[in-house]
């Protein structure tokens, strides 16, 4: 019996070793071209189902990544080998053998199973409550001529100089769609609809990027919050960053992510009806 818990350990070892799979976001999860200091992020509210208020945005569960899982190989194998030598597995018959992997594989499956199921408790139904996507969408971020709503940040030396004639509300409502839209574009390997969105510099450095994954993903944007955390213009320029905060998941890999960046967007002045692109995605 000893000898058959040893191996029952070895097997569960090396199968919680393995690492687990991440969702593909826009950009890889990397950050990219300009960066500028912003404002701290002030604390945004949950989104609420309106069906069941308690329901709510959970924070992610902790991962050890490929680092945890390749030293967990490695430890088990470590333990393998040593029994090996050690002669822990004598007296063993085949069909023990075989039960013993086909216990231990399932204590694998049923812990993998518990841990997506925390992940991917009752969230996407709250977080897509409410959104109705546009019907089409839009070419550019939103710029209008309404008045500009100043906030400022107290005791910071980062700028908040709104441009002239720049709607916050409409750039920011604006930035969620153009959010989704760059994830679906991402998705379908559609290049050609982000560059639309992103400077040369830097669609150079997503075009690499992309090119190391094969074939269409999956990724899903659950919710997605903005903020303004810098804002700057001089004659010919503006600058914005965007800070985003909300849940992606891969519903075919079964995982879900934080969204934590901000983007760098800037706009040349001096062009009658000039778009705004993003020249920076940094991640937080």
């Amino acid at each position: 019996m000893k000898k058959m818990l040893t191996l029952f350990a070895v097997i569960l070892a090396i199968g919680l070793g393995a690492p687990i799979a991440e969702a593909k976001k826009f950009g890889g999860g990397k950050s990219f071209g300009k960066s500028y200091k912003t404002a701290p992020a002030q604390p945004a509210a949950k989104p609420v189902d309106t069906k069941n208020p308690a329901v709510g945005a959970q924070a992610a569960p902790k991962k050890g990544g490929m680092m945890g899982g390749l030293l967990g190989g490695l430890l088990a194998g470590g333990l393998f080998a040593y029994l090996l030598g050690s002669g822990a597995f004598e007296g063993l018959q085949g069909m023990d053998m075989l039960l013993i992997a086909a216990l231990a594989l399932g204590a694998v499956f049923l812990f993998r199973a518990m841990r997506r199921s925390k992940a991917a408790s009752p969230q996407p139904q709250a977080a897509y409550a409410g959104y109705q996507p546009p019907s089409a969408a839009p070419q550019q971020f939103e710029q209008s001529n309404s008045a500009p709503q100043a906030t400022g940040f107290a005791d910071s030396d980062v700028p908040f100089r709104l441009p002239p004639g720049f709607d916050m509300n409409g750039f920011l409502s604006g930035a969620r769609d153009h959010y989704r839209t760059l994830q679906e574009s991402w998705n379908k390997n559609d290049l050609e609809k982000v560059r639309e969105y992103v400077s040369p510099e830097l669609f150079e450095q997503l075009k690499a990027e992309r090119a190391e994954l094969t074939g269409e993903q999956h990724t899903e944007v659950m919710y997605v919050d903005t903020q303004l955390v810098r804002a700057d213009y001089g004659s010919d320029w503006a600058q914005v960053s965007v800070r985003f905060s909300g849940r992606y998941m891969d519903r075919q890999e079964q995982v879900e992510e934080d969204i934590k960046e901000v983007w760098h967007l800037e706009r040349n002045l001096a062009k009658d009806n000039a778009p705004w692109h993003i020249v920076g995605i940094e991640q937080l």
